[in-house]
């Protein structure tokens, strides 16, 4: 099968503007995450609406497509610039996080792995929580939880903690059940991608905002792969400063 990475990536951010171009470790978060992944995959390119990314992703001799500023979310702006590439040969389609510079190769092979079953349509990753990680992880409304089946496929995403332990305090749930912690890299095939691009945002979607619960109420299979690995995802220039002191703590180790 042919695996192709898209990185979206944009300089307008809310709470941390211009974040894939700010410098991590002497290199600029959007390279991290394009060295992490490049070996990994047939093909990546970084997805950006911003000709000052463009130039940057040039700059270290990754691959890069202009999209559209209108995207709605990094599933649209994988799938326009899927759509640019002509990908229609392509089998999977992954979008990669552009603020996971730390992102690992075994992530990928796990979601990878995921379409050894033919009927799979999506997939994406999870990481169980242990009691180590504390309530306050559990609680975090910016940590989406998922509950599965049998199967390993999502039942549903939500900021909630889920499920609700009955009969027991809070502080004992995590020591009685094991709980998902979602990691955003999602992964389709690429008729699945355009396909989800196209349907209007639903009921759940906007209650949670969260994308993916617009997939599972149009009854797509959403495949979930279990990693063990704690991503370092950056949202502000606060947690900047925390994948600094981590990178500064692997160098001193090693």
């Amino acid at each position: 099968m042919k695996y192709i990475g898209i990185i979206p990536a944009r300089y307008a951010s809310t709470r941390f503007p211009a974040k894939p171009l700010a410098m991590l470790g002497g290199k600029m978060v959007i390279e991290r995450v394009y060295k992490q992944v490049e070996n990994q995959l047939d093909d990546v390119y970084v997805a950006t609406d911003d000709e000052r990314i463009e130039q940057a992703v040039k700059s270290f001799g990754g691959q890069v497509v202009m999209t559209s500023t209108e995207c709605r979310s990094g599933t649209d702006r994988c799938w326009e610039a899927a759509d640019k590439l002509q990908l229609e040969t392509t089998d999977v389609v992954i979008n990669i996080q552009g603020d996971e510079p730390f992102i690992q190769p075994r992530q990928i092979a796990a979601i990878k792995a995921c379409f050894d079953d033919q009927s799979v349509d999506i997939a994406t990753l999870v990481k169980p929580f242990v009691p180590a990680d504390g309530l306050a992880a559990l609680e975090n409304v910016n940590s989406p939880k998922v509950v599965v089946n049998n199967k390993m496929e999502a039942l549903y995403f939500s900021r909630s903690i889920i499920p609700f332990t009955r009969g027991k305090d809070k502080e004992e749930w995590l020591a009685g059940h094991t709980y998902y912690k979602h990691i955003g890299i999602y992964a389709y095939r690429t008729n699945v991608l355009k396909e989800i691009t196209r349907l209007p945002q639903s009921s759940l979607e906007l209650a949670e905002s969260l994308e993916q619960l617009r997939w599972l109420e149009n009854g797509y299979r959403i495949k979930v792969g279990v990693s063990d690995i704690e991503t370092i995802g950056i949202d502000t220039p606060e947690d900047l400063e925390r994948a600094e002191q981590f990178l500064h703590n692997v160098k001193c180790k090693v």
